[in-house]
C-alpha cells in the first residue's frame, strides 16, 4: 500500500438502499459505471471493476481501489440493494461515495452504518445492559487487556476516566467509582453494631477495603479468586490499591489481608471455625444465566446462609444486588427474593451511581432501620464523600417492583 493513502486505519461505510428502480439493479455494465464513478467522484481511485448478472436476477460489482475496495449487491425484485466502501487513509470519503451511490440509483431511503476501523481509531467496547440493547464505551487507550483464568478484563481511558471492564461489563470508572463503593459499604457501615472485622468477596479494585479501615476496622479479610485482575486493578487504576499497599496486603502486614481464594471456601471453613465478623460484602459481576459462569453460585440461599453464620450478633451482610430498571431487575428481583426470606432486616439503597442497588441486611428485626442509619452516620469515624442523612432516607425506598412482592419470612 502505497503511503500516500495513509497509515492503518479508515473508515468502513455499510449501506443499505431501497425504492431504486428494478431494471438499474439488473444492469451489470450500468453498475459498474455508476459505482467507478461515485467512487472517483469521492477521491478514491479505481484499480478495477469487475460484475456478475446471477438468474434469474441481480447483480454484484465488485471495485478494487488503492484506498481498499467497495461492493454493490443488488435484488431488483425489491428495488433494493447492499453497498459497502471501505478507504484507508484520509484521501478518499466512504461517507461521501455512498452519498453519491444513494443519489445515482434514485433510491427513496439510505441506512448506513459506519464503522472506523484501524490502530488510529478508538476501540469500542460494547456492554449488554439487556435483551437486544447494548452501550458502547469508547476506549480511547487500552492500558491492560488479558484473559485470566476466570474472565477478561479490559483497563482502559474512557470518557470516565480510566475505567474497568470484565467480560465486557462495566465494573468502575475514575469518575463514578467512590459513589458506587459508598453506595456499597455505607449502608453496611451504618445498620452494624459495631465495626471491628469486615470481610470483603469480590471487589477487586481494593476500595472497599481501604473504606473500612477508614471507618474503623481493625481488621479487613478481601478474598478475590482472580489473583490476575486484583494486581492489574493496583497496577493501572488511579484508585483503590496502589501496587505497594497490594503487597502489603498479601503478606499480612497492615489491617487489609488479601486472599486469592474462592469465597465458597473461605466461607465455608469461617464458618466451620470461630471467626466472625461485623460485616460481609458481597462484590461480584451480575449474576447471570450462563451455567459456567462459577460466581453464580455465590448468590443463592446456601452462600448467604453461609455469610450469616459468619456474622457476630449485630453483623451485617451487604451486596450489590442488581438494576431497579424495569427492562433489566431481574437479578434484583430473585435477590430481594431470597435476602427479605433470610434476614429479619434489609435495607434498601438505590445508588444514582450507573443503575445499582444495594442491600445492607440483619438476621434480627430492627423497627425504622433507616432512622438507625441515619443516627450512625453522625458518629461513624468515617464520613462521606457523596451522600448524607438526607440520601439515606431518600435512597432507603425500594422500587414498587420489589415492595408488591410478597414476603415469606413473618
Amino acid at each position: 500500500m502505497n503511503a500516500e493513502f495513509g497509515a492503518f486505519a479508515g473508515s468502513h461505510v455499510l449501506a443499505e438502499f431501497d425504492g431504486i428502480d428494478s431494471e438499474l439493479l439488473d444492469s451489470p455494465e450500468a453498475l459498474e459505471t455508476l459505482l467507478h464513478t461515485t467512487l472517483t467522484d469521492a477521491g478514491a481511485t479505481v484499480c478495477g471493476v469487475v460484475s456478475h448478472r446471477f438468474e434469474p436476477q441481480g447483480v454484484t460489482v465488485l471495485a478494487m481501489l488503492a484506498e481498499s475496495h467497495a461492493s454493490i449487491h443488488t435484488y431488483p425484485e425489491r428495488g433494493s440493494a447492499f453497498a459497502d466502501v471501505f478507504t484507508c487513509g484520509h484521501r478518499a470519503d466512504p461517507r461521501r461515495a455512498v452519498e453519491l451511490m444513494s443519489a445515482a440509483l434514485g433510491a427513496a431511503t439510505t441506512r448506513t452504518t459506519i464503522v472506523p476501523r484501524g490502530l488510529e481509531q478508538p476501540r469500542l467496547l460494547r456492554e449488554p445492559v439487556g435483551d437486544g440493547l447494548v452501550r458502547s464505551w469508547q476506549l480511547d487507550e487500552v492500558l491492560f487487556e488479558t484473559d485470566t483464568d476466570f474472565q477478561n478484563v479490559v483497563i482502559g481511558k474512557t470518557a470516565q476516566g480510566i475505567s474497568l471492564f470484565c467480560d465486557a461489563e462495566r465494573q468502575s470508572t475514575e469518575a463514578t467509582q467512590l459513589i458506587y463503593h459508598e453506595a456499597l459499604m455505607m449502608p453496611g457501615f451504618l445498620l452494624a453494631d459495631q465495626l471491628d472485622r469486615v470481610l470483603i468477596i469480590g471487589s477487586s479494585e481494593g476500595v472497599a477495603s481501604q473504606l473500612s479501615v477508614a471507618a474503623g476496622a481493625t481488621i479487613v479479610d478481601h478474598v478475590d479468586i482472580d489473583t490476575a485482575a486484583v494486581r492489574a486493578c493496583a497496577e493501572y487504576l488511579p484508585y483503590g490499591y496502589t501496587r505497594t499497599e497490594l503487597a502489603a496486603a498479601e503478606a499480612g502486614e497492615g489491617p487489609i489481608r488479601v486472599h486469592y481464594r474462592d469465597g465458597w471456601e473461605f466461607l465455608a471453613e469461617a464458618a466451620a471455625g470461630n471467626t466472625r465478623y461485623d460485616l460481609v460484602v458481597i462484590d461480584l459481576p451480575d449474576e447471570n444465566d450462563d451455567p459456567d459462569a462459577q460466581h453464580n453460585r455465590l448468590y443463592g440461599t446456601e452462600f448467604l446462609e453461609r455469610c450469616a453464620a459468619v456474622t457476630r450478633t449485630g453483623g451485617v451482610v451487604a451486596t450489590q444486588a442488581g438494576c431497579p430498571t424495569v427492562w433489566r431487575n431481574q437479578t434484583l428481583l430473585q435477590a430481594w427474593q431470597r435476602w427479605t426470606d433470610m434476614f429479619g432486616t434489609v435495607a434498601y439503597f438505590g445508588s444514582d451511581e450507573h443503575e445499582w442497588a444495594f442491600f445492607a441486611a440483619r438476621v434480627d428485626p430492627i423497627t425504622d432501620h433507616t432512622e438507625k442509619m441515619v443516627r450512625r452516620l453522625e458518629t461513624l469515624p468515617y464520613q462521606p464523600k457523596t451522600m448524607d442523612a438526607e440520601t439515606v432516607r431518600a435512597s432507603a425506598v425500594p422500587p414498587y417492583s420489589l415492595r408488591s412482592r410478597p414476603r415469606a419470612r413473618a
